[in-house]
């Protein structure tokens, strides 16, 4: 019998996911033909955006090359996907040559993800959208720590010793704890004074992880202020312009760097693919990820629209929704190879009875359970939050 191909669009969590389910539930054929699976995606390797904010502090590779991780038994094309033709079953793709390029498949699996969302051209700042990013952003600030070890006048020193970070989001939070605790060690190697560094996290609520429990979110505060991070509540940047943040509330700030974490939108490559897209464009599909209208292909992760049947509620982007409908994806995709009835999406009971947050070397872990909350601070948490980190990117 002549093999079936499936195709992964997408090296990120969900893509990962659902490649290791298909494999391990079709245990490599289906009604005895060999399973073909194919990862395309158009980096030579994993990135590993829960740590996206690692590089802006220190030199930290973020992008696992293929070979590392504990999967085997699948082939990696490097390019990118531009259009789906599920009449014909094949997809359109642009390789590393820049040459246009066709292949069939059986089944198609759509898991292309998210982009962070950007600022107005017009708004300034840096938006931590990528490796590079991160990298600018690491050497812009230590390049404002070394002018400040030689500037005279304390109203200059106090703005170059100065970074706002808009949005408070969990990557916010990473990202501020890590850049506290990072200029502070920088200055006292400057010979700066370590308490004149200052980190301002925006949050445009009137408190963090609203979706928790308040008397949390206030330990939450307090463990950001203990790494040297202000928290300003009820507070969007506007813009930066010329070193100078203006807030929602009209308040100015004095900065030398403004770093914007807006949040996350469907990757804009899928608008080109030729799939059915809400208006904000993620695929639409049932309640089994089938993509409407297009027999054989599924959709899942950020780049999806998955509500659950039930209570009408949608996932949200995380990389534990991801790993959740990867995990389900290979039951579905086995069931409808064997014309079988197969599960429907169901959310996680909630999506707020726990967190792990990473501050620095350490953590803040949250847990509800029997009505109780428990939170555990320290190197605990944070070893934690890598392990699984670890085991989402499926490191050898």
């Amino acid at each position: 019998m002549k093999d079936l191909t499936c195709i992964i669009i997408g090296g990120g969590y969900a893509g990962l996911a659902a490649l290791k389910a298909i494999k391990e539930k079709n245990r490599g054929n289906a009604n005895g033909r060999r399973i073909r699976l194919v990862l395309f995606d158009k980096q030579p390797g994993h990135l590993r955006k829960l740590r996206l904010f690692r590089p802006t502090t220190v030199e930290e590779e973020i992008m696992i090359p293929w070979k590392d991780l504990v999967l085997e038994g699948f082939e990696f094309v490097q390019g990118t996907v531009t259009s789906v033709n599920s009449v014909e079953k094949r997809i359109r793709y642009i390789d590393t040559q820049g040459n246009d390029a066709r292949i069939h498949y059986d089944f198609l699996v759509v898991a292309v993800g998210s982009i962070v969302r950007g600022p107005d051209p017009d708004q300034g700042g840096i938006a931590l959208t990528d490796q590079q990013a991160a990298a600018d952003i690491r050497e812009r600030w230590r390049d404002n720590m070394r002018k400040a070890a030689d500037e005279t006048n304390p109203e200059e020193r106090k703005r170059l010793m100065t970074i706002v970070v808009a949005g408070a989001g969990i990557s916010g939070i990473e990202t501020s704890a890590d850049l506290a605790i990072a200029m502070r060690k920088e200055a006292a190697v400057l010979g700066l004074n370590s308490s004149d560094t200052s980190i301002y996290l925006l949050n445009a609520q009137e408190r963090l992880l609203p979706e928790g429990p308040e008397k949390v979110g206030r330990k939450l505060d307090q463990a950001l202020n203990e790494c040297g991070v202000t928290i300003l509540h009820n507070r969007k940047a506007l813009r930066e312009e010329a070193g100078v943040v203006t807030l929602s509330n009209g308040d100015c700030l004095a900065v030398g760097l403004c770093i914007w974490m807006i949040g996350l939108i469907p990757n804009p490559v899928l608008r080109g693919m030729g799939l059915p897209l809400t208006p904000d464009g993620q695929v639409l599909v049932d309640e089994c990820y089938r993509v409407q209208g297009a027999p054989g292909v599924y959709s899942i992760g950020d780049c999806t629209r998955i509500v659950d049947p039930r209570t009408g509620k949608a996932d949200r982007m995380t990389c534990f929704e991801a790993g959740m409908q990867g995990l389900r994806l290979g039951k579905i995709v086995m069931a409808d190879l064997e014309d079988r009835p197969a599960p429907i999406h169901q959310s996680p009971k909630s999506n707020m009875d726990y967190f792990n947050i990473g501050l620095g070397q350490n953590g803040f872990f949250w847990i509800r359970k029997w009505g109780l909350d428990m939170v555990i601070t320290g190197k605990i948490p944070g070893k934690i939050k890598k392990l699984v980190e670890d085991y989402a990117s499926m490191l050898r």
